[in-house]
């Protein structure tokens, strides 16, 4: 099962068999002061040079996300994709829990990349979650991000979590969304406060692609939170994730490109090597 995402010019595959695609997530105001200032004060430079960073770093997607205190999101969101849109051309990953905000920047997609496809950052299993933004997903043709939680909150076991991201599919192919273009994510959690959730969302990805096989995301830096070395733990859980069935992780491909391409390598994803020998060579030239 492949999605296909879609800039201007650019088309991105993300499937079982093909290399791990890499969703940029560094266009995201959580933790980043400046960043969020310069948003507030309707300043998207920072924006542009992250999404141009980003890329040269290797992202394939670039996720887009606005929302921080003092920001007008339908203002900015769409301002903020016109502005990546306008300065690299990879597909885009619309990121708000906003619907108007969501509503007005598939609009300026539409805009600049008619023949496009975008990737939307979020759909769940809350009823009013589902209601609202599947049906935006259908309206414009994009691909979504399915995060295995609902109503209750985020489930404390695989089985949940499985039957959550069953819901969120069924959901959409009743719209007629194909189930290709619901990409699931289900949730890493800090092993910090539980020794078991990393273990949890394993279980959960091998379960979706097992059952589902629909393609998979995950914030993926979420599991080192409040521990020490967290680069470390993350490589090693980027590289679990990828073999349970995870395709496209949201991730800083600056900080986890060589792991992400090493665990390709070894998965049989990149004949020869010859993905990682050139990457290794552009990083040491």
């Amino acid at each position: 099962m492949e999605t296909v995402l879609k800039s201007a010019q650019k088309t991105v595959v993300i499937g079982p068999e093909k290399p791990t695609v890499l969703i940029g997530e560094r266009i995201n105001p959580t933790g980043k002061k400046r960043l969020a200032a310069a948003l507030a004060a309707g300043d998207l430079e920072i924006v542009r040079k992250e999404a141009v960073a980003q890329v040269e770093a290797g992202a394939d997607v670039l996720d887009i996300n606005v929302g921080a205190a003092g920001v007008d999101e339908v203002e900015i969101l769409p301002r903020a994709v016109r502005a990546v849109m306008e300065v690299v051309d990879v597909p885009v990953c619309i990121d708000t829990a906003n619907v108007d905000a969501l509503r007005a920047a598939l609009e300026v997609h539409r805009e600049l990349a008619p023949e496009g496809k975008p990737l939307i950052n979020s759909v769940n299993g809350e009823e009013a979650r589902l209601e609202a933004v599947l049906p935006l997903v259908a309206e414009y043709g994009a691909a979504v991000i399915g995060l295995t939680m609902d109503d209750e909150g985020i489930p404390s076991t695989p089985e949940r979590r499985l039957a959550v991201a069953r819901k969120i599919v069924e959901r959409a192919e009743a719209l007629g969304i194909p189930r290709a273009d619901v990409v699931i994510d289900c949730l890493a959690m800090t092993v910090g406060a539980d020794s078991n959730a990393a273990r949890i969302t394993l279980e959960a990805i091998r379960m979706v692609r097992d059952e589902l096989g629909v393609n998979q995301t995950l914030g993926a830096s979420n599991v080192s939170f409040g521990l020490p070395d967290r680069e470390m733990i993350n490589q090693v859980f980027l590289g679990m994730v990828i073999l349970a069935g995870v395709n496209c992780p949201i991730v800083d491909a600056a900080k986890v490109r060589p792991a992400i391409l090493a665990a390709d390598l070894l998965l049989g994803r990149d004949a020869y090597g010859m993905r990682y020998i050139r990457a290794y060579r552009q990083r040491h030239r």
